[in-house]
């Protein structure tokens, strides 16, 4: 099951990046984390960004509204997204409403 963090207008969860894959995709949980892949390679914040607009897609979201804010440089990061409900983001990422 996805952890999340509730606050006032936003969510925050694990999520474990695999760079230097052959696409990008959500493969699901590992864990309590979300488990994302990305083509790009983790040099000048490429990974990350294609973190961002992975998962803007996938929640039909604005990139806008997703950040890092925490394990910038490591594979586990801690991603906030502001502006969507917890059933909204469960729903989106194929993960059931809990």
């Amino acid at each position: 099951m996805l952890a999340l963090k509730l606050g006032e207008g936003w969510i925050e969860f694990n999520v474990r990046l695999s760079p230097r894959s052959h696409r990008d995709a959500i493969e699901g949980l590992t864990g309590d984390a979300l488990k994302v892949r990305v083509s790009a390679a983790p040099v000048d914040n490429a990974a990350n960004d294609a973190l961002v607009r992975t998962l803007a897609r996938a929640l039909d979201h604005p990139k806008s509204s997703i950040s890092i804010v925490g394990g910038h440089s490591s594979r586990t990061k801690r991603v906030r997204i502001s502006g969507l409900s917890e059933r909204a983001l469960l729903e989106r990422l194929g993960l059931g409403t809990g």
